[in-house]
């Protein structure tokens, strides 16, 4: 397949990848248990749009712009079966509009918490109570410029990213090698299709053999954390699933 498009000094474009480095997000395990969350709605809604109000309390840490994220999901290595970090379903984004306080009830004499405002600001699913708020990533403005990894890789498809069985061009899926495994921001990867158990009948007596893998498309690295990536589908002869294996082109 060469890199067909994809070659050193040439550049992916970011409008395919600029919606995953604020999306796609890779947690430790008790990360957003901490997290600044959304406590009650606008005028008590059940979900929250765009341009709504959602009213939260914890540590903002000084941030003003948030992610909002839902329940973590485990990704899983296919070979080790070893949780490498939790990706959190990405909701959308939020902006504080007001601080809260602590007020003191004059029957009781107890404080009573007033929360923080803020304003959804973009929506690829409704919020609600319980959504998990993390900061807004700072971009950095970097070529993202096509290279081969300096060392062989063999690794495996982790997961997809958002719903679906399979995935093709233009797609995101997550990658069990990270940081830590050498693998940067620019990072090509071949796609491999595992080759299938068959049988040799020209003989007299049929004979099992394995037929090798064969390479079916490439991988663009685009963001990476310590122990996993996410990776640009750029093409796919078949369709990505999960322990599909890739190596260096």
């Amino acid at each position: 397949l060469g890199l067909r498009g994809v070659t050193t000094g040439s550049s992916i474009p970011l409008h395919l990848i600029g919606p995953f480095l604020t999306e796609a997000a890779v947690f430790d395990t008790n990360e957003l248990d901490t997290a600044p969350r959304i406590v009650a709605t606008q005028e008590g809604r059940v979900m929250l749009s765009r341009g709504e109000t959602a009213y939260v309390r914890g540590d903002l840490g000084g941030a003003r712009d948030f992610r909002v994220f839902r329940e973590l999901k485990p990704l899983v290595d296919p070979g080790t079966k070893e949780v490498l970090g939790y990706e959190g379903r990405y909701v959308g984004t939020a902006a504080f509009v007001r601080g809260g306080d602590t007020l003191l009830a004059s029957a009781s004499k107890e404080p009573v918490v007033v929360p923080d405002t803020f304003q959804i600001t973009t929506s690829r699913l409704e919020a609600k109570v319980g959504d998990r708020l993390s900061p807004v990533p700072q971009q950095e403005l970097v070529a993202y410029t096509p290279h081969p990894p300096s060392a062989p890789v063999d690794g495996r498809i982790v997961a997809l990213y958002g719903d679906g069985v399979n995935a093709g061009q233009n797609q995101v899926v997550s990658i069990n090698k990270g940081r830590r495994d050498g693998i940067e921001r620019g990072h090509v990867l071949a796609l491999w299709r595992a080759g299938v158990r068959a049988t040799d009948r020209t003989q007299d007596k049929p004979q099992p053999i394995q037929l090798p893998d064969e390479r079916t498309g490439l991988l663009f690295v685009f963001r990476v954390f310590d122990r996993v990536s996410y990776a640009l589908i750029v093409s796919a002869l078949d369709p990505v699933k999960p322990g599909d294996r890739f190596s260096q082109p």
